[in-house]
């Protein structure tokens, strides 16, 4: 009996505790979207400063896409969660393709692989590869987890208008770029 009077709580404590880190996880209780700081910033700078290859090898300028409001993409072809929400960021991406709205992909993989993958499965935007040291920098810019996939939206103005670890909804996306497409 005093077995059972032991383990019992400690039982019930080990699951409320697994049953709220899975609603955590769940509904992304952690930071959904984060005003810019000095130091997002600064690693917003970094960001736009790199030229990233695409899978064709052709050197992207991140710079290039300064000045709209940028959906920033880190994934990977081996990342179940990035795979499954890039439909929806394809048809997102070709809605707000007008109103100053660019998306891009960046590939915590290989051109190989990012080249069979586009051949795979058509994407509305641009993909491009980066070298692993990017993974630092999603740190900078708000991914403490660096998780994949990890979503940072840049406004106009260069400043963050949400970061998101882990898969973005469809809705949200939606929302958060009308809204950001108006200013």
């Amino acid at each position: 009996m005093k077995f059972t009077t032991r383990i019992l709580p400690a039982l019930v404590v080990a699951a409320l505790a697994t049953a709220a880190g899975l609603y955590s996880s769940r509904h992304n209780l952690s930071a959904p979207a984060q005003s810019a700081d000095a130091t997002q910033s600064g690693a917003v700078g970094k960001l736009l400063a790199l030229e990233l290859p695409d899978a064709a090898g052709k050197n992207q300028p991140l710079s290039q896409w300064k000045g709209q409001v940028l959906v920033v993409n880190f994934w990977a072809t081996w990342c179940p969660p990035c795979r499954k929400e890039m439909p929806a960021f394809s048809v997102i991406s070709q809605k707000y393709a007008d109103k100053g709205v660019q998306f891009v992909g960046i590939s915590i993989d290989t051109d190989e692989n990012v080249r069979k993958f586009q051949a795979a499965t058509p994407v509305a935007y641009p993909l491009v590869v980066a070298p692993p040291s990017v993974v630092s920098l999603s740190e900078e810019l708000g991914n403490s987890a660096q998780a994949l996939p990890f979503t940072l939206i840049i406004d106009r103005r260069g400043g963050v208008g949400l970061v998101k670890v882990g898969t973005l909804s469809e809705q949200e996306l939606d929302r958060k770029l009308a809204e950001l497409s108006r200013s």
